[in-house]
């Protein structure tokens, strides 16, 4: 090919990124329906908040306006735009890789030589479709020469390698290389990199932590994790690396030495159960408490392009909500952002506490060189005191804050944050008195890590007996069973009509046959219902005729959370770890508020978001979508979601319900965890989240909870979810639903026993496979006990989602003439 032809290709492809991506974000691409300006501008600026920078020797980041980079690694192309399985499966309008962003980037300049071999051999190369559970965790490497990397070099100083991974539903991490570990591809490609660039820039697009012993052994500048930040990826990258957004992004996970000393490693992955042994103690909780000297990167860590200076102004409490005031001021020469990061720490007194915990944080808007603004972190000491589940302080099942010295430390990071506040309680103060709920099972006994300080003061790790259950769960449930309506049958009421307060709910299920009592407590039996959206989840509600001619509607559920998997175009999200390294709570709602009007013009009433669950392990393959390892960052995050979501009439759906930490074996796995860590880390986020935000739905989990499945969970849903926060909505299953009989009311079996638990919903109705009706052991488990009082309960709980999700904006009269046209076509057939 001749000089000129060659250079005629790169200026035809640098102008192609950029006019593509412009088209393609006007337009949309595959289904017809484009993405608002308003979402892709958001997703642009969530993804470039959520970026984290690790490291930046010698300030090289930002990248020179008047230098080329020459960009390694075939991920650049092949970008990892969010994870796998059913939060990530989204038909996007369009996608921005990473060459495409750099090229579109006003201030970067691309060696077009080196980026159009890749674009060839990506070509030729093209990764292969794959099927459910054994999709790609990361991409061959094209092989490269020394001679063209220093071919490179001549024609720049500054090189950029990306490496991607990514895993998802039903496709943990591994220990392996291409996963959780670089491949010898990465280790050549970087060897031959570092030693031929004076400035190399490393970027992870990644949906979780990967190990990074190896960012020592090489000659690095920089290091970035990028996540996986949806569709606007490129564009947010180029916009950290370029400087026209200085990075912001906090991590959300401690990054480790090395694997094996993370707290879960030895208590991870296995295949009947997991001893959650490691107790209380996760992350950075475990890591500040025991092992400083084993982290890499601290829990809140994250370089900017600019300099902060912070002073605390003021430091107040009133009972026990605390306010701390600090101003932050930019003294450095670029715009930036600061994120404060409040910090506890509390007497180890008999239960034993981690060294610090996260209390409550803030981010600054973007500030000026100079600028200063004033930041103000409140918390609620009840929030964060412990559970005494062993009555080691002599207030046993209660809250407790233990007498003695708290510590408040405010900063940038878990680690480098100072002392800013000291005061002391005089005596040991029970918040709340509860009941045992959810403890171990007695015949699955295990021990528990416990923090103790010796008699020279030093903290140490001590194994002890987790408390396990010795509560009549039988005894509760019988005492506790909701009233039973008398039958009226109909009476001719609508839902509306309770709506507009004409009736009262009570009255209106009152008239509901069993038939329709135990329809309400199921959806339609099939994903993508007809009477929803096509590609939806499945629908509930008004899945029989005769629901829907009392004004019950068809609600339509979407999975989630990094977009509305349907059949139509719909955003493609940036996912949930970089939501919440974004520390940005308002732009979070933001986001989300925006992406509730794609759901209503899509037809979602539910998405099936946000995934929570605790990061315990970087190895869980679903942790591209939940948050951290911290439950406040992880409830606050969700809590934005759902606030954001639910502003604008539609639905969110918190999941999953609880200890779904795991994706081995999901759904038979028992998470066996003593009742103080379920309590203090695994159920504190959706604490969190139902308290702020107040969901109207929330998803049980697949996998059981000391011996019991999540979706048959009494303890889990009625006695902590409903009676101690004051849970209102709906609880509906993950899809589909294993086979057991209850252990306290034997005969009381599946639907039966899901109703018993509070489950109100089983999605998406029925088995996998087979016929398309009732299982009938609803009807069994009511000759044996169940009450239809339970099932009426159920179905209020629906009917009431259902008014403020569905009622106001469904059609019934345009639904009846659908039907009654599809029936009279399948006649003519």
């Amino acid at each position: 090919m001749s000089m000129r032809k060659k250079v005629q290709k790169q200026v035809i492809r640098g102008v192609s990124a950029i006019v593509n991506t412009v088209s393609q974000a006007k337009s949309g691409t595959g289904g017809g329906e484009s993405s608002s300006s308003e979402i892709r501008a958001l997703c642009r600026k969530v993804g470039a908040e959520g970026i984290v920078l690790l490291k930046n020797k010698n300030g090289v980041l930002p990248l020179s306006k008047d230098r080329v980079v020459s960009v390694f690694g075939r991920v650049q192309k092949d970008w990892f735009y969010v994870g796998y399985g059913s939060g990530g499966d989204v038909n996007p309008p369009y996608k921005v890789s990473l060459l495409d962003g750099l090229r579109a980037n006003r201030n970067i300049t691309v060696n077009e030589e080196l980026a159009e071999l890749y674009e060839d051999w990506c070509e030729k190369n093209a990764p292969e479709e794959a099927f459910w559970g054994a999709w790609e965790m990361s991409y061959d490497e094209m092989p490269i020469s020394k001679k063209t990397v220093q071919e490179a070099a001549h024609k720049s100083d500054t090189a950029i390698v990306v490496i991607g991974r990514a895993a998802g539903e039903d496709r943990e991490n591994s220990l392996t290389e291409g996963s959780y570990y670089l491949t010898n591809g990465e280790r050549s490609l970087l060897s031959k990199v570092c030693s031929s660039f004076r400035k190399t820039v490393v970027v992870l697009n990644c949906g979780s932590i990967m190990d990074m012993s190896w960012i020592n052994e090489f000659d690095i500048s920089a290091v970035l994790y990028a996540w996986q930040g949806g569709m606007e990826s490129g564009n947010s990258v180029a916009d950290v690396l370029s400087g026209d957004v200085s990075p912001s992004g906090k991590l959300a996970d401690t990054i480790a030495e090395k694997y094996a000393y993370y707290p879960s490693a030895k208590f991870f992955g296995k295949w009947r159960f997991n001893n959650y042994t490691e107790d209380i103690y996760v992350g950075y909780r475990y890591f500040e408490t025991f092992r400083k000297d084993k982290v890499l990167f601290p829990f809140g860590f994250g370089l900017s392009y600019t300099r902060f200076e912070t002073k605390v102004t003021r430091v107040t409490h009133s009972d026990k909500t605390f306010n701390l005031w600090a101003d932050v001021k930019n003294i450095g020469e670029r715009d930036g952002k600061y994120v404060g990061e409040l910090y506890l720490s509390a007497p180890q007194g008999m239960l034993g506490k981690p060294s610090r915990v996260l209390v409550a944080y803030e981010k600054t808007k973007t500030l000026a060189p100079g600028e200063t603004q004033k930041l103000r972190l409140s918390f609620n000491l009840s929030d964060f005191a412990s559970y005494d589940d062993s009555g080691a302080t002599g207030n046993e099942f209660c809250y407790v804050l233990e007498k003695g010295e708290y510590k408040l430390f405010f900063g940038s990071d878990v680690r480098s944050a100072s002392e800013v506040k000291s005061f002391t309680l005089g005596k040991t103060i029970v918040t709340e008195r509860l009941t045992q709920a959810a403890a171990p099972d007695p015949k699955n006994p295990f021990d528990r890590l416990k923090a103790v300080t010796d008699e020279n003061g030093k903290i140490k790790g001590v194994l002890e007996r987790a408390p396990v259950m010795k509560v009549s769960l039988k005894d509760r449930i019988l005492e506790n069973l909701p009233q039973t309506l008398e039958m009226t049958y109909d009476l001719g009421y609508k839902l509306a009509d309770v709506q507009s307060g004409k009736v009262a709910l009570e009255d209106f299920t009152a008239q509901l046959s069993f038939d329709e009592l135990e329809a309400i407590t199921r959806g339609g039996y099939v994903m993508n219902n007809p009477l929803g959206a096509k590609g939806n989840a499945g629908v509930m509600g008004g899945v029989l005729p005769s629901l829907r001619d009392k004004g019950v509607p068809p609600v339509t559920t979407t999975d989630g959370p990094s977009g509305i998997r349907l059949a139509a175009t719909c955003s493609l999200l940036p996912n949930g770890a970089v939501l919440a390294c974004s520390f940005n709570k308002e732009l979070i709602r933001e986001l989300y508020s925006e992406f509730a009007k794609e759901m209503l013009d899509r037809g979602s009433d539910i998405i099936l978001a946000p995934g929570m669950n605790i990061h315990r392990n970087p190895l869980c393959g679903r942790n591209f979508e939940y948050y951290s390892e911290d439950p406040l960052l992880s409830g606050l995050t969700a809590a934005a979601v759902v606030l954001g979501v639910q502003e604008n009439g539609v639905s969110a759906c918190p999941k999953h319900f609880a200890c779904n930490n795991q994706e081995v074996n999901r759904t038979h796995n028992d998470s066996r965890v003593s009742e103080r860590a379920l309590r203090e880390i695994y159920l504190k986020g959706f604490e969190f989240c139902v308290k702020t935000a107040k969901p109207k739905n929330i998803m049980t989990s697949y996998n059981k909870i000391n011996g019991v499945w999540g979706h048959y969970h009494y303890d889990l849903v009625t006695t902590i979810l409903r009676k101690e926060w004051g849970y209102e909505g709906n609880v509906m299953t993950d899809w589909w639903m294993r086979k057991d009989e209850s252990h306290e009311f034997p005969g009381i079996c599946d639907q039966g026993y899901r109703v018993r638990a509070g489950v109100d919903v089983l999605m998406p109705g029925g088995a996998r496979t087979g016929k398309r009706k009732p299982d009938g052991t609803m009807k069994k488990s009511m000759k044996n006990g169940l009450t239809i009082g339970e099932l009426q309960a159920s179905a209020m709980h629906v009917l009431k989602m259902a008014m403020e999700t569905k009622l106001s904006r469904y059609d019934f009269e345009a639904e009846k003439e659908a039907e009654s046209k599809a029936e009279a076509e399948k006649e003519e057939l």
